[in-house]
């Protein structure tokens, strides 16, 4: 039996690039075929796309020369649930993530590819060395990234991570982590495993604008400090050791003005600036803690990190065979 290459696509406001994605996908499966004797199948997740994502897909892809599958989720939960759902429903020896913007090269994934079959890796990931966007965005892009590696996970290629490979071994383990508010590319580099990195140029977005926003890129940069460091809990003790040391000359110089007679009012500068500046500590100390305790919180609730409401398969040119 052939051996499966599964690949996740999370589709959210892509409607215009449902043509371009199944006659890429086409090209993608015969070269597997012949160059590896492997069969693909992409599936897509609709993480509660606003637009016609879901409609276009379910009329193009029962044509399609690859077999696919459809996930629709119940609600927007974000990329990370739509690739995890992903993941989990793939039947594939191996697995496979690209954005569906086609902003990366759909032809990494057979790079990806060939190093897993060869047993020489098991996590492949795509390193951007150039990217065709604005000057603007390349900037907050790079700014992100070296935030990122520099706080939370060094080992993160300088560009980030939009497209990786990996065996379904890896695959087990990411789709087993039940945590919520956290970051698939940290759990990615978290697990380990023999990891190689392949270089690619990053083309123009030909439709649209993107949907990772500055508040998305937030949050994101915030769900992966929390979950992969304890940064902000070091920086806070450090924040009050350092209070500490300067409290201790502070209180000196006042008592000695004290006693010489300068201030006349007695206590009120220094205690104005214990109270601005140890207030405004404790409530930054309030607000890292209070940020740890929401975090695991919501892991207590053990609710699903995505709602897959619909789903269907597609095989290879074959009329759809619709699920629950």
């Amino acid at each position: 039996m052939s051996k499966i290459y599964s690949v996740v696509i999370p589709v959210y406001k892509n409607e215009g690039y449902v043509g371009q994605l199944v006659t890429a996908f086409e090209a993608l499966s015969a070269e597997a075929q012949a160059r590896f004797a492997v069969t693909m199948e992409f599936v897509f997740v609709v993480d509660g796309s606003p637009d016609r994502s879901l409609e276009l897909l379910r009329d193009a892809l029962p044509a399609a020369k690859f077999a696919s599958q459809l996930l629709s989720h119940s609600r927007n939960f974000g990329s990370f649930a739509a690739i995890r759902s992903g993941l989990a429903a793939g039947r594939g020896d191996w697995f496979g993530v690209i954005a569906a913007d086609l902003q990366e090269p759909p032809e990494l994934l057979l790079e990806f590819l060939a190093p897993m079959i060869a047993g020489s890796a098991d996590v492949a990931v795509g390193r951007r060395e150039t990217r065709d966007d604005p000057a603007a965005s390349q900037r907050n892009a790079n700014l992100f990234w070296a935030i990122y590696r520099r706080f939370v996970i060094p080992d993160v290629p300088p560009g980030g991570v939009d497209v990786f490979g990996c065996t379904r071994d890896v695959r087990d383990h990411l789709v087993a982590f039940t945590e919520a508010g956290s970051s698939l590319v940290g759990q990615l580099f978290w697990v380990g495993y023999r990891r190689l990195e392949v270089p690619y140029a990053r083309r123009a977005r030909s439709i649209g604008v993107s949907a990772w926003t500055f508040r998305k890129k937030l949050r994101y940069m915030m769900d992966s400090i929390f979950a992969f460091t304890d940064l902000p809990v070091r920086v806070l003790m450090i924040l009050g050791m350092t209070g500490l040391l300067v409290s201790v000359p502070l209180g000196t110089v006042v008592a000695v003005l004290r006693i010489a007679g300068v201030i006349e009012v007695p206590g009120y500068a220094a205690t104005m600036l214990a109270i601005i500046f140890f207030g405004a500590l404790n409530t930054l100390g309030i607000g890292i803690v209070g940020s740890y305790a929401a975090r695991a919180y919501e892991n207590t609730k053990m609710r699903p990190l995505a709602i897959v409401e619909r789903r269907a398969q597609f095989p290879a040119g074959e009329e759809p065979d619709h699920g629950g």
